[in-house]
């Protein structure tokens, strides 16, 4: 993030810290976590934090990217590298807090801090749409958030800004002083408290004292009584408070809400007068972040015509980016809410995790209120696109173009939308990844629609962040230098190919698992390098297997021998041994360990490069003495293979829940399969696990029904009352099993749990919603977080497993990345 400028050597003054400096006056004005993430390397300091991974591993990575230097807590490294500036210090990320809380000391603007359980984000954005016509606005990118993200967020503060609005989110205890020190807020925005991410904390109570040590300094606090009913009044923290509520006394008192078509009118009171505001929204969610604003604007001195005039010009704020599969086999990123320079390098970033296509494309709006000059802006946003290798820019907006100069790359520019879409049926997109960003003024919601292919009405959401994060839950149980197999196999369990092992590389698995070879073909073709094993490898398929780099599953005599007749001239090509300790679906047994082993030995056709085995029932606790059979058998076997190879392969048994449940049986690597989805038989119900997909479609018509009529085929659904009925886009043919037919399934519809009546048929499924106010174009959640996958497989009695894989291609994916 930029900043004003620091020399390493000021910076390692500030930390008090000892140092292996090569030149102290290298500026610094990047502060970097990541070392796939970097911005400008000579200007970068890379600190080496230690979490789920330890930082100091991808230090290498970070001088591979041209980055000299580093915040380190292990002197080892200080030799390896002997042309890097080092600062040495006890813990990086006190030292990361520690830079970020001297840097806010060095201005004096006004500073909102916003904490709550849930509507930071949205109403941290919409203030800065609020407010960015009075005030040059510094703010967290996306949702910064946390002991890393806050630090990074106040690190962007310049002279020029005069207004800085950051978000806090704690997790557990003693966390919150830490983050107050770095903002400093003047004004304390508290959105709610509720249960999300509760787990940490003792009670609600404590959860709420944690969380309001953020403005223990403040100047004003907004909030509402309602959250904050533990506490009396003067138990709050801010020298003045003000307060809003629909359901009790309060400085702003919400006496109405009337949803009208695509918004809602309130009425409120306020200084004894009753007052109103319109917000181009109608959801629970949107109604209170924008109250929350509303109370905002009213007690930092704006008047109510002017918070009107303002909050019904409201935009929407999409936090996450989208990726779909666009025209012409593209793929597209979707941010055209925002443009920002901190948003445009995290898009970027993604769009550098995009191996599919080798050429990507950015379609970039000209960016206003940045309070920085067009000339410095734009050379960085230039300099930017050349370091992460950026084949074509599209820009719009006619301020853009004067500076069209300043990009080294196939370039095209636009006075505004309306000339590109004129434009669009001459503009040539074809095999490649599109990043839209735009200002929402340039409505580029209507360059995405272009390009993006027709997206049929259900539509599985899968949100990648969820995925990281359970990556990372798993990675944070196994031992120091276990490896981790990702299984993809079954279209990655229903949600996607490329766009999921994308990711999985990104984040740096070490192999993945197919079950055919044309799936690891199609891998290989989308840019993906990483070793992939192919489980059900069959002869036909042998030469491609080679041709495209893949390591089969060797599970059997007949197998070996054909795969390595097929070899050739080739040597030490890496293949994979099954053994069978148990499960007697594939492998081979202790019966035939003799034979395997002579064809082993002295083989130099073929390396093993792993050998492994599946345990049957690692979940189930009643098993247990069966699967450390399992293991026992499966060690003495694999130790057999080891004396004749000569040397130690890598040796593997541990699935999703094994990893959870058989600590000492990692061995060198895992299988993480539906864990990465947030399942795991071994630990139902653990907050840390997120659900990663969400399927939904949208009501087709509703009907009302006389008593004693029927609903569908066979005339099997019955409604011997009368009432009403949704049809609902997605039947049979998308993957939504018969079984659930007849009142079995139920999908949520405006929050409420409704079940299908009648049968379901191929493309539509009827819902009774007697007692519902339902629309056509509604939206109808056949799963997500509240209504799980889990639930849905108790329903028709199978397992989450069968419920994902059988979710019909033509469903179409929708990946979310923040």
């Amino acid at each position: 993030m930029q900043h004003q400028n620091y020399t390493v050597t000021e910076l390692a003054q500030i930390l008090n810290s000892q140092t292996k400096l090569i030149d102290g006056q290298v500026v610094i004005k990047y502060l970097a976590i990541d070392s796939r993430s970097v911005l400008v390397p000579e200007h970068s300091l890379f600190f080496a934090l230690s979490s789920h991974r330890d930082g100091h591993d991808f230090i290498t990575d970070a001088y591979a990217k041209q980055i000299r230097n580093f915040v380190i807590t292990k002197p080892d490294y200080v030799e390896q590298y002997p042309d890097c500036n080092f600062i040495l210090v006890e813990n990086a990320l006190t030292a990361l807090q520690t830079l970020a809380a001297h840097h806010r000391k060095q201005f004096t603007l006004k500073t909102i801090g916003i904490t709550g359980s849930n509507g930071k984000t949205i109403v941290k954005e919409w203030l800065y749409q609020l407010l960015a016509t009075d005030f040059n606005i510094v703010r967290s990118p996306k949702s910064y958030n946390s002991q890393v993200g806050v630090p990074l967020s106040v690190w962007q503060i310049d002279a020029e800004n005069n207004l800085g609005i950051f978000e806090a989110g704690i997790s557990s205890v003693n966390e919150m002083q830490t983050l107050a020190e770095i903002i400093e807020p003047e004004i304390g925005i508290l959105t709610n408290i509720n249960e999300a991410h509760a787990e940490g904390f003792p009670s609600k109570k404590e959860k709420l004292i944690e969380k309001l040590k953020l403005f223990k300094n403040a100047d004003l606090l907004i909030y509402s009584p309602e959250y904050t009913n533990e506490l009396v009044v003067n138990e709050l923290p801010g020298k003045r408070k003000f307060s809003w509520s629909s359901k009790q006394g309060a400085d702003l008192r919400i006496i109405a809400v009337e949803p009208l078509e695509d918004k809602c009118s309130l009425r409120a009171i306020y200084q004894d007068v009753e007052i109103e505001c319109t917000l181009p929204f109608k959801d629970k969610a949107s109604i209170e972040n924008g109250i929350i604003c509303w109370a905002t604007l009213l007690a930092i001195g704006y008047t109510p015509a002017q918070s009107n005039l303002r909050l019904e010009k409201l935009s929407h704020v999409s936090m996450r980016l989208e990726l779909k599969n666009g025209i012409n086999q593209c793929s597209i990123i979707d941010d055209s809410y925002s443009a920002d320079i901190s948003s445009l390098a995290i898009a970027l970033d993604f769009l550098n995790q995009q191996n599919q296509h080798p050429k990507k494309t950015v379609i970039l709006s000209e960016l206003f209120e940045t309070g920085r000059s067009d000339q410095d802006l734009y050379t960085e946003i230039a300099d930017l696109l050349k370091q992460k290798k950026v084949n074509r820019l599209i820009g719009i907006g006619a301020h853009l173009s004067k500076y069209a100069s300043l990009f080294n790359l196939e370039t095209q520019f636009f006075d505004d939308t309306n000339a590109f879409v004129t434009a669009f049926p001459s503009i040539q997109f074809s095999h490649e990844t599109i990043l839209v960003k735009g200002a929402r003024r340039f409505e580029f919601a209507r360059i995405s629609k272009l390009l993006t292919q027709k997206i049929h009405d259900t539509v599985l959401e899968i949100d990648l962040n969820a995925m990281v994060n359970n990556l990372q839950f798993y990675r944070s149980k196994i031992k120091s230098g276990v490896k981790i197999m990702a299984m993809v196999k079954a279209f990655s369990y229903g949600s996607g190919s490329f766009e999921i092992a994308n990711l999985l590389q990104f984040h740096k698995v070490d192999y993945l698992a197919v079950a055919y070879a044309d799936e690891g073909i199609a891998l290989r073709k989308a840019g993906i390098t990483l070793p992939i094993m192919v489980m059900s490898p069959e002869e036909s398929a042998f030469e491609a297997i080679i041709k495209h780099h893949l390591e089969p599953e060797i599970y059997s005599i007949e197998i070996l021998n054909a795969f390595v007749n097929a070899l050739s001239n080739q040597t030490n090509y890496p293949i994979h041994i099954k053994i069978d300790s148990g499960m007697h679906r594939l492998g081979f047994d202790e019966a035939e360990l003799d034979q395997l082993i002579d064809l082993l030995k002295g083989n130099d056709n073929i390396k093993v490069e792993s050998i492994f085995s599946h345990l049957v029932a690692s979940g189930e606790s009643q098993h247990d003495e069966y699967s450390q059979q399992q293991i026992s058998t499966f060690k003495i076997i694999a130790n057999r293979l080891i004396e004749i190879l000569g040397y130690k392969p890598l040796l593997h048994i541990s699935n999703t829940s094994g990893i959870s449940r058989w600590p000492d049986a990692q061995m060198d690597m895992v299988r993480l399969g539906i864990g990465l989805y947030g399942f795991d038989a071994a630990i139902s119900n653990n907050p840390s696990l997120q659900t990663t997909m969400v399927l939904k479609t949208t009501v087709t018509q509703v009907k009302t029904l006389n008593a004693g009529e029927t609903v569908g085929y066979s005339r099997k659904g019955v409604m011997p009352n009368g009432g009403k009925i949704a049809t609902v886009k997605i039947g049979y043919a998308d993957g939504y099993n018969r079984a659930f037919g007849n009142g079995v399934g139920k999908m949520l519809i405006n929050g409420q749990l409704v079940p299908t009546i009648g049968s379901i048929c191929m493309d539509m499924t009827m819902l009774d919603v007697s007692n519902l106010d339902v629309q056509p174009g509604d939206e109808a959640i056949v799963f997500n977080q509240e209504h799980s996958i889990v639930d849905l497989a108790a329903e028709i009695n199978t397992i989450p497993y069968e419920i994902l894989t059988n979710i019909s291609q033509r469903v179409k994916r929708v990946y979310f990345y923040e």
